[in-house]
Order: structure tokens, then C-alpha cells, then sequence
């Protein structure tokens, strides 16, 4: 057991977590995403909801302060309505990591850019369009 790890945090996220290093990307991923066609690791947290484990990395990992976006969500497409899983991704963002700054990519341009991410970590979340890229940033 360790002190401040979030109790929802498992070893192999934990793991995956401090192996990362500045400018690596993590992918929170929805229960419909792809993850295991995209991802080259991936850490699954099935039952798990995507709000809870932004909290919970963010807890842990610090946003990139250098990047034009270290977050990242993926776009709806035709005409889908503006997901309220954003603003509540938001504002755990905004409350974790004052250099928060959100940006947005196509479906096919964030799947793509999936691939090249550190980890997936596979949740349960049901909502859609509640796919994230977080880009880790320095320790200070």
C-alpha cells in the first residue's frame, strides 16, 4: 500500500504512470473504443467511469505545459450533440491542473494518434465521445 494513490489507481496503471515521461500521451478510453486494435499497451479498468479516472491520474500526473493542447478530445461527428461528458471533463481538468488546454481531432485523426500514445487505459465509461488524450508534462 502507498500513501495518496488513488484507491481506483491499479498497479498496472500505477506502473505505466511513472514509466511515462514528459511529452508521452495516455488515452482514456470510452467502453467502445478500440482499444486493444490501437493501442500498443493497454491497462484495462472496465467498471470504471471516465470521469473518475481523470481525477484520479490527474492526481498523480501533471498536464504539459508546452504543447498548444494537452488534452485532447475526439470530435463528434454528423451532427452528434455536444457530449456533457466534456464540461464535466473540464472542469475536473480546470481543478487538477491550472495549465489545462483542450483541443479537439476527428475520429480517424485520434484514433491514429491513439497509436502512438504511451497506454490505453480501457475503461468501462458508456458515455460517447468520452475519449481523452492527456499529455504528461514535467514534475516541478
Amino acid at each position: 500500500m502507498l500513501y495518496h494513490v488513488p484507491k481506483i489507481i491499479s498497479p498496472s496503471l500505477l506502473k505505466a504512470l511513472c514509466e511515462m515521461g514528459h511529452g508521452d500521451e495516455l488515452v482514456i478510453a470510452d467502453a467502445n473504443y478500440p482499444s486493444e486494435t490501437n493501442g500498443k499497451r493497454v491497462v484495462r479498468a472496465d467498471g470504471l467511469g471516465g470521469e473518475e479516472l481523470l481525477e484520479a491520474i490527474l492526481e498523480l500526473m501533471p498536464l504539459d505545459t508546452y504543447s498548444e493542447f494537452n488534452m485532447l478530445l475526439m470530435n463528434t461527428t454528423n451532427g452528434d450533440p455536444t457530449p456533457e461528458i466534456w464540461a464535466k471533463y473540464q472542469a475536473i481538468a480546470n481543478k487538477k491542473d491550472k495549465n489545462t488546454k483542450i483541443g479537439f481531432l476527428e475520429r480517424n485523426e485520434f484514433y491514429e494518434r491513439s497509436r502512438s500514445a504511451y497506454v490505453i487505459v480501457a475503461s468501462g465509461e458508456e458515455a460517447v465521445y468520452a475519449n481523452i488524450i492527456l499529455k504528461k508534462g514535467v514534475i516541478k
